[in-house]
């Protein structure tokens, strides 16, 4: 495996890139060979979850859905908190089940992201996707077990150079999300930022895939 990306919606279909695409319950593609499926909070429809959890669980048993998710919370919507928890807690346990990492979504509710997992005791691996915030939030984060997914918003904001070199080496990974740009344009800025060749951006995210997702690819 060349590339990585731990978080797409879109599948290109090539040799040297392993893609984790997003899947949502109801829009499910059987010809992606790798990826999340969850209920993101945007899309929570409440007459609706029982199905779209039950759907989730049928896939949770295949070798090839590697992730729960992309799912969390988001202050930011008007979908009540209290609903977003309880499908976001119930996923996690499908999660915790089936021992799959979770791909998350956070925007501005981190502290009740920190404590979900505590108050769980989750202990599959659990994904930041899209970080775009401060040092000071990543440090808190990695020092609560959580991993740190990095491409649109590094791509997009200088600033965040200081917070990609400031997380350790074993908890981050690449994504391309939504952006136009290639998984190669995100390594090859994060070698840049790290100060390391691609080469060995490639191995580190080698190995931090190989720690959560457990297989060989």
């Amino acid at each position: 495996m060349e590339f990585f990306n731990l978080h797409t919606h879109k599948w290109t279909n090539q040799p040297n890139v392993l893609e984790l695409v997003n899947q949502y319950p109801q829009e499910f593609d059987a010809t992606i060979p790798y990826y999340s499926i969850g209920i993101h909070p945007w899309f929570i429809v409440e007459e609706r979850i029982e199905a779209d959890l039950a759907i989730i669980k049928s896939k949770l048993y295949e070798a090839n859905c590697l992730a729960v998710g992309e799912c969390g919370l988001d202050k930011r919507i008007g979908i009540p908190m209290e609903m977003q928890q309880m499908v976001f807690e119930k996923q996690l346990l499908l999660a915790q089940q089936y021992q799959k990492p979770v791909v998350i979504h956070c925007v501005a509710a981190f502290q009740e992201l920190i404590t979900m997992k505590k108050k769980m005791n989750i202990s599959v691996p659990m994904l930041i996707h899209g970080f775009s915030k401060n040092t000071q939030v990543a440090k808190q984060l990695v020092d609560n077990g959580f991993y740190i997914s990095f491409g649109k918003y590094l791509l997009l904001n200088k600033e965040l150079e200081t917070v990609f070199k400031s997380v350790p080496d074993n908890r981050f990974f690449l994504e391309t999300d939504t952006v136009e740009e290639g998984i190669e344009a995100v390594y090859e800025l994060a070698a840049k930022y790290k100060g390391v060749s691609i080469k060995e951006i490639q191995e580190q995210v080698n190995s931090n895939f190989l720690e959560v997702f457990k297989i060989r690819i």
